[in-house]
């Protein structure tokens, strides 16, 4: 590979939103550190800074679990060289429609479990909620502490053909990824010491301290320091490494559920010195496997007694049992209405368009356009059970039709979107490739949003599946000062 100016030679898609490049060999304002770089280093020198990243992440072990038929095969985490660059005046934007956005879903939860005024006002169907397999009944009346249910959100954002950013999804259950979030910055930083010199690139090393924080203000005994504990299902558990990263950055326990016990509504953690009170726990376990008592009988993960103690507010469980009933991406289409009804605000952040299998006329649109939709199912996460209109057979959408007659209540379609892309190292070439960007937003006594995010990209050519365990990567998302 020759050392010319690499971005002379790299081609946007037409038609698509590039964050990097404006047109050809142009680089946006606030990538011009970046773009200077490539320039200076050229291509060959890009590709030794790859290797070198990719040594560093084996060398510190980040890795994720990908599940198959016959094996759990763990691998290094996928991690472009070239970084996304957001300008700093958009992001502010954003930030603060994520954070109006988890405000209004808290403030949904806690009266779907308690008053229920947004159903009796007919803003969401009554029959869309109580049919939801996440509405759990057993969390009916309680309101925990500051009214707060998903205390930790991954909301899924991508951008358009302008450039403007949209929300894809909300994750309010068990949301992973921050750990790579921040053990990108770590990886970028020894491997581009130069580029954090000259570029002022806002950092996302607090988000540790913000976790606690946030856990910490859940305390039922807020005069004393609180004993937080991670639940993780296991080694086992693809995300395992965010599990254990995380009690280390914070210096909480880990502890799987063998060594928690409920005695009198109180959690104790077992430790060499006796059993030490809980207060806080932040649940790596889906809810309904989490105290057998109540929920799945033949759960192997969770702490009988656990839901008992919650609703007697002997201790705090992040995120609430119970979450997961706006996780719903039937839910997802009336969130700009939750907003309104709950803050009187317009959303700063626009859906996708979204049309709901369950209304007669909408899946009729559904059904007559298969080609050139996306289907989701309406509880499935990590990019499965999903059908790409464009790039389906007749087969698959005679197959997708015919599970959207069998259970509409169970499906939207959104149209296929120009997804943005960015300059990424693809066999020793500069190529676009679309992605899509996961914040992570914290709501306890305040609300807080990361800097950026974890930015998932899709490395097969025209893929738009961005999903590490489908074969996608990321890139460390730098947000950077463009107001002067």
């Amino acid at each position: 590979m020759s050392d010319v100016l690499a971005l002379e030679q790299y081609e946007p898609y037409a038609g698509f939103f590039d964050e990097l490049v404006e047109t050809r060999g142009t680089p946006r304002p606030h990538a011009l550190p970046i773009a200077r770089f490539i320039a200076e280093q050229g291509g060959s020198a890009l590709v030794e800074r790859q290797q070198l990243l990719d040594d560093t992440i084996r060398a510190m072990g980040v890795s994720f679990t990908v599940y198959s038929d016959s094996q759990n095969i763990d691998r290094s985490w996928p991690l472009d060289v070239v970084p996304r660059t957001i300008p700093s005046g958009l992001w502010k934007r954003t930030s603060d429609g994520l954070k109006q956005r988890l405000e209004a879903l808290n403030l949904f939860i806690n009266d779907l479990y308690n008053d229920q005024r947004i159903l009796k006002a007919g803003v969401v169907p009554a029959s869309l909620v109580h049919e939801s397999r996440n509405f759990l009944a057993p969390c009916q009346g309680i309101t925990p502490p500051h009214g707060v249910w998903a205390h930790i959100c991954g909301t899924d954002l991508v951008r358009d053909e302008t450039g403007q950013f949209l929300v894809l999804e909300d994750n309010l259950r068990v949301p992973s990824g921050v750990s790579f979030m921040l053990e990108n910055r770590t990886v970028m930083k020894r491997v581009f010491p130069e580029l954090f010199a000259r570029s002022t690139i806002s950092p996302v090393d607090d988000y540790p301290r913000q976790l606690w924080s946030m856990l910490a203000s859940l305390s039922p005994r807020p005069d004393d320091t609180p004993v937080i504990v991670i639940l993780t299902p296991g080694i086992y558990n693809s995300a395992y490494f965010e599990h254990s990263y995380l009690a280390q950055q914070m210096g909480c326990y880990l502890a799987e559920n063998t060594d928690l016990l409920v005695e009198n509504d109180t959690v104790y953690l077992k430790t060499l010195r006796g059993n030490r009170r809980v207060d806080v726990i932040y649940r790596r376990v889906d809810d309904v496997f989490i105290d057998p008592d109540v929920f799945r009988p033949d759960s192997v993960l969770g702490v009988r007694g656990l839901m008992g103690a919650w609703r007697a507010g002997r201790v705090a469980i992040a995120n609430a049992p119970g979450s997961g009933v706006a996780d719903d991406k039937v839910i997802y289409a009336f969130v700009p209405e939750i907003i309104k009804y709950y803050l009187g605000e317009a959303p700063l952040i626009d859906n996708v368009p979204t049309f709901l299998c369950m209304d007669d006329k909408e899946r009729e649109h559904v059904l007559a356009n298969l080609d050139s939709l996306v289907v989701k199912p309406a509880n499935e996460s990590g990019g499965y059970g999903i059908l790409i209109g464009p790039r389906s057979t007749e087969q698959e959408r005679a197959e997708f039709a015919e599970a959207i007659k069998a259970a509409p209540r169970n499906f939207i379609a959104q149209p296929t979107l120009n997804l943005s892309t960015s300059p990424t190292l693809c066999d020793g070439q500069l190529e676009p490739r679309h992605l899509d960007l996961r914040p992570f937003v914290l709501q306890g006594a305040e609300l807080y949003c990361t800097t950026g995010g974890l930015s998932r990209v899709a490395l097969r050519r025209g893929s738009l599946v961005v999903n590490s365990s489908q074969g996608g990567g990321s890139k460390d998302t730098w947000i950077i000062n463009d107001e002067g």
